[in-house]
């Protein structure tokens, strides 16, 4: 088949799942065969590798559709005075600027977006269109990598004649987070845009039941497809870590639950048989996230373990799979209902086990792979208390990472997940 996927960038500041999934699973679709196009919106993609996105121009660049939002001069320029403003290293910048925008520009920009044709930034969508039209050959498919790209989904179906498949992951507690009236609106305006997508699919179970409500649909409607990962990238260590070590492995933010880590940590060091304990945090922030970055840093040196904690900056490529190796256990305390789990997934690639709480993914990924615990209660207290059996004896977390690593392989395999999302691909295009 010939497919089009498009994923939305992150810039390069912060671990982006999204970015990361999407690249393995083109690659892997690419290996199977499939001519496939991995197309990037707003900011640069974030990729373990430079290769996935050769020549191919950034669309709806976030420069473009800020200013095209808020001027309607810029809903008119041409393309020559459009283009500066796609630079890739501007478009860096601004990711890092993510307080740039208030809360009602984003809720307006989210709203003009799923508009598509009728939004503010339909000269966007027609260059994207006929971008992709200019090959004789139109796609047999165009996967978007999430919902809140359905507003692209008329123009694909109606202008390439295309079918449009839609990847669920997340887009809930981004719609939910929208201020004032938006995310009400936000929330009809996607259910008008699942009616032009041909098949959805969900990245969990537990996402297909919470996302099925809000987008108004019958669950039969949605095909639960696991998104897996290169299971051949990931080696475990031979043997258990030398000094016990948690690994934070995500953006530094509250929403992730490093506040909630750092407490549980501190715990942790006041128990003399862990006195040798460290914390690894990895995953990158951005600018927004510098006033919580300097409250968590002044928590640890006020606590007197701030020389046990290392925040690592390489969180892109090799050097986030040679981090892993050196862990213990990983665990980030999501404070909201994560689809995916994929920083609980690399660790479990990597033999290491994951300590994650008993919400969204978590507890199908960790039933699916036996190879974590969950916690009921999302404090500090309750983290402390899982993790201490497994930093106090290393030979039990490799053993438990061990387990979970032949989970992953069974069940996340990208190679079997990417077949059975062919398998659906080519029902749709056949139908």
């Amino acid at each position: 088949m010939k497919i089009v996927q498009i994923t939305p960038g992150s810039g390069d500041s912060f671990y982006c799942e999204n970015c990361l999934r999407d690249e393995v699973l083109v690659r892997e679709l690419r290996l199977q065969g499939h001519e496939v196009v991995l197309v990037p919106l707003y900011l640069p993609m974030q990729t373990d590798s430079v290769d996935a996105l050769t020549n191919v121009p950034i669309f709806f660049g976030g420069v473009n559709v800020y200013l095209q939002q808020k001027s309607a001069l810029f809903r008119k320029t041409p393309r020559w005075l459009d283009k500066p403003f796609d630079n890739r290293s501007l478009l860096s910048w601004a990711s890092r600027k993510s307080n740039m925008t208030s809360a009602r520009d984003l809720g307006e920009t989210t709203l003009s977006m799923l508009r598509g044709e009728r939004g503010f930034q339909v000269k966007e969508l027609d260059r994207l269109v006929e971008w992709i039209a200019r090959d004789p050959v139109r796609p047999d498919v165009v996967i978007l990598s999430n919902i809140l790209l359905g507003g692209l989904a008329a123009a694909l179906q109606h202008r390439l004649g295309t079918k449009v498949v839609c990847l669920l992951q997340d887009e809930e507690s981004f719609v939910d987070s929208l201020a004032d009236d938006y995310g009400a609106n936000a929330w009809y305006l996607l259910q008008t845009c699942s009616k032009h997508i041909d098949a959805m699919v969900a990245v969990s179970r537990s996402y297909k039941r919470r996302i099925a409500g809000q987008l108004g649909l019958d669950e039969t409607r949605i095909q639960v497809i696991r998104m897996g990962i290169d299971m051949a990238a990931y080696h475990p260590a031979e043997g258990p870590s030398e000094n016990p070590t948690i690994g934070f492995l995500s953006r530094a933010c509250p929403e992730r639950g490093l506040g909630v880590l750092v407490d549980a940590f501190i715990r942790l060091k006041q128990m003399p048989e862990l006195a040798s304990c460290r914390l690894e945090v990895s995953g990158g922030s951005s600018e927004a996230d510098a006033q919580f970055l300097r409250r968590i840093r002044d928590r640890l040196r006020d606590a007197g373990v701030n020389e046990d904690v290392s925040f690592v900056p390489d969180f892109i490529g090799a050097q986030r799979l040679e981090w892993l190796q050196k862990l213990t256990v990983m665990c980030v305390p999501e404070q909201e209902e994560a689809a995916y789990g994929l920083c609980a997934m690399e660790a479990l690639a990597a033999g290491v086990p994951a300590v994650q709480p008993a919400i969204g993914v978590f507890p199908e990924l960790i039933s699916l792979t036996g190879g974590g615990i969950l916690v009921e209660e999302n404090s500090p207290q309750s983290f402390a208390e899982a993790l201490k059996p497994l930093l106090i004896d290393p030979g039990k977390a490799h053993a438990l990472g061990r387990q979970g690593r032949r989970g992953m392989e069974k069940h996340f395999d990208v190679r079997k997940t990417t077949s059975e999302l062919v398998g659906l691909l080519k029902k749709v295009v056949g139908g």
